[in-house]
């Protein structure tokens, strides 16, 4: 009786100085965390917008050049107007074959089909056939004829992308189709810089994307305990104007908004997103949609397909995704902001010309 009691207390006293050892030694590495006086900040024009990525730890300058590296990557598989990047591929041949893929754009493209799947086609990936009729955001944008678009249309489906997830192949089983991931392919790059930097053991910085935003770690790296304030883009102001804030830490915060890019012809806006049953931008009251989710590939996509299906659809849609800690803010035209059942102790509202709308 005696032994099993003593083999009892070692076993106690060995718990004890490993729980101890393991706070030890965290603390240590906390403490060992050093941050630079002024933040190393690196700015690029790259997917057609600027991205800006900030570093707030002292001796890890180098690691912006990796996180570049990275966008330009992903970017160049990305992009349609990169002549034989993997998406151009694919859509070449359409009705063709099906197409390999790298390993590591494989999730983006099941994340693309996931979401055209969730959103019940609000986000299609095959929405690409329309995109590049308006090429709205680049060189030769122009308001196509309503005969285009009805051509158009019945190759927008992404029922008709084949996924292999075995070989990891892509088929668009009608000619003609086109894949365009403009509406996640920033998310998606944005969690690849994430990786790239916590990798290289970065605790506090900033990826900013155009309207994708990640933080990570805390916005006081000397204290290390309180959470970004981030800005809520004012729809109606140019960048850096907010309507209000949100508290986040190792969270991404992605606006889809009427004022990012937009062709004007005969006085008309048409705005670049785009709504997959009709082949035309949105038209409806809301002017911007922002999505707070651990993913930026998340939160990019569901800030089109929220945006497609509107005010009270997309409030509807949103607060389905509460569990999963996905959030999400509207705003319509006429100035008030209508935000998701989580965020009701988090969004702070700044802006007088602007209302609460729930």
């Amino acid at each position: 009786m005696k032994k099993k009691i003593w083999v009892f207390l070692v076993l106690i006293v060995l718990s004890l100085s490993a729980i101890f050892a393991y706070f030890y030694i965290s603390n240590k590495q906390k403490s060992a965390v050093q941050y630079a006086d002024v933040p190393y900040q690196k700015n690029e024009f790259l997917m057609g917008t600027i991205c800006t990525l900030t570093i707030y730890d002292k001796g890890k300058s180098a690691v912006l050049n990796k996180g570049m590296a990275t966008i330009r990557h992903f970017d160049k598989e990305a992009t349609l107007t990169e002549k034989g990047s993997v998406l151009d591929k694919i859509n070449a041949n359409a009705g063709i074959k099906p197409v390999k893929v790298p390993d590591d754009f494989w999730p983006l493209i099941e994340k693309a089909m996931y979401f055209s799947k969730n959103s019940d086609g609000s986000f299609d990936m095959a929405i690409g056939v329309v995109t590049n009729l308006w090429k709205i955001g680049l060189p030769g944008a122009r308001v196509p004829s309503d005969s285009e678009i009805k051509s158009a249309l019945p190759l927008l489906n992404y029922h008709d992308v084949i996924l292999n997830k075995k070989k990891h192949t892509v088929y668009l089983t009608r000619k003609g189709m086109r894949l365009d991931f403009g509406g996640i392919a920033k998310g998606y790059i944005a969690d690849q810089v994430k990786k790239t930097f916590l990798k290289n053991h970065v605790t506090s910085a900033i990826v900013s994307l155009g309207g994708n935003i990640y933080v990570i770690g805390k916005s006081h790296p000397t204290s290390g305990t309180r959470d970004w304030n981030v800005g809520i883009q004012n729809p109606n102001q140019s960048r850096g104007s907010s309507v209000g804030y949100v508290r986040e830490s190792d969270m991404s915060i992605v606006t889809a908004g009427t004022y990012e890019q937009y062709l004007i012809s005969h006085g008309h806006k048409y705005i670049y997103l785009m709504n997959p049953k009709t082949g035309y931008p949105y038209e409806n009251n809301l002017v911007s949609v922002t999505i707070i989710s651990k993913k930026s590939v998340d939160g990019d996509a569901l800030s089109n397909a929220a945006f497609d299906k509107g005010l009270k659809k997309g409030l509807k849609y949103m607060n389905k995704k509460n569990k999963q800690n996905i959030q999400a803010i509207f705003i319509t035209k006429d100035k008030k902001i209508y935000i998701t059942n989580g965020l009701k102790n988090n969004f702070k509202l700044t802006n007088h010309k602007f209302k609460m709308g729930n």
